[in-house]
């Protein structure tokens, strides 16, 4: 984050008023930076990504991929139990450089149908563009805040508020930015459930979109083996679960399983 960190200073300093543009620049740059950077060279640093041995499982999971059409470049597992016993599978990278990543700890625990089903879920996702919604809402959120931010930034009563002169304030730009940041979880935090129904929304659309193309069964057998394995409650509370859960219960997945899916 140090160089990130630097830039955002430096910009803040030398821009003026336009400091927040020039950030959210930075910011943009940074996360496509990251998309290749991360999956390539910092992930290897820290886990072992190995080819998948199992070659009944690989071709199925290929012959998935050509069904949905999504194009990937190979099917890894990684030693995601070093670190912990929960199970996931993913994608890295972007364009058709893209991998199918599964946890050491998934394939332990689930058959090749579930296997199959979850990838299913996870390309549902991919397909019906829930990923560049999220970034493209992501960009554009954070471009408001920070023009929030570059006004807040101006105010002499907002610095005044933290006990801070404002003179000194504007020697550092980049003080305005953090002390923004320090209002930010008490105010965010009343448009959470905004976002969660939006997610919970996305997990449905996935589900039914595995549904379509893999076993609908074996999703629902694998969502409970997951949920056993990470320990996670059954039953929560409905109305924190809604607010604070970006994932429907579990049971509320299954029931919708059950519906017949319509043929795309």
């Amino acid at each position: 984050m140090a160089p990130l960190v630097l830039a955002v200073d430096y910009a803040a300093r030398q821009l003026g008023e336009a400091w927040w543009i020039a950030v959210w620049g930075i910011l943009v740059a940074f996360n496509l930076l990251a998309l290749l950077i991360v999956p390539r060279f910092v992930m290897p640093l820290f886990n072992k990504f190995e080819p998948l041995a199992d070659e009944g499982l690989k071709a199925r999971i290929e012959t998935l991929a050509q069904r949905c059409g999504f194009r990937a470049r190979g099917v890894f597992k990684m030693d995601g139990s070093k670190r912990s016993g929960h199970g996931n599978a993913f994608f890295t990278g972007i364009g058709p450089a893209k991998r199918i990543v599964l946890f050491d700890t998934l394939l332990d625990s689930l058959a090749p149908g579930e296997v199959e089903a979850v990838l299913a879920h996870e390309i549902g996702h991919f397909r019906l563009r829930h990923i560049v919604k999220r970034i493209l809402a992501s960009l554009a959120i954070n471009l408001a805040v920070l023009a929030i931010a570059g006004w807040f930034s101006r105010q002499d009563w907002f610095y005044a508020g933290f006990g801070l002169d404002p003179a000194v304030a504007r020697e550092m730009p980049i003080a305005g930015l953090l002390l923004f940041l320090l209002l930010l979880p008490p105010v965010t935090v009343w448009f959470r459930a905004v976002a969660t129904a939006i997610s919970r929304r996305h997990e449905f659309e996935a589900d039914a979109y595995a549904a379509r193309h893999a076993d609908a069964g074996a999703l629902a057998s694998a969502l409970v083996k997951l949920q056993r394995d990470n320990a996670a409650t059954l039953t929560p509370d409905p109305l924190y679960s809604a607010v604070n859960h970006s994932h429907p219960t579990i049971a509320q997945r299954i029931a919708r399983l059950a519906v017949p899916q319509p043929a795309e």
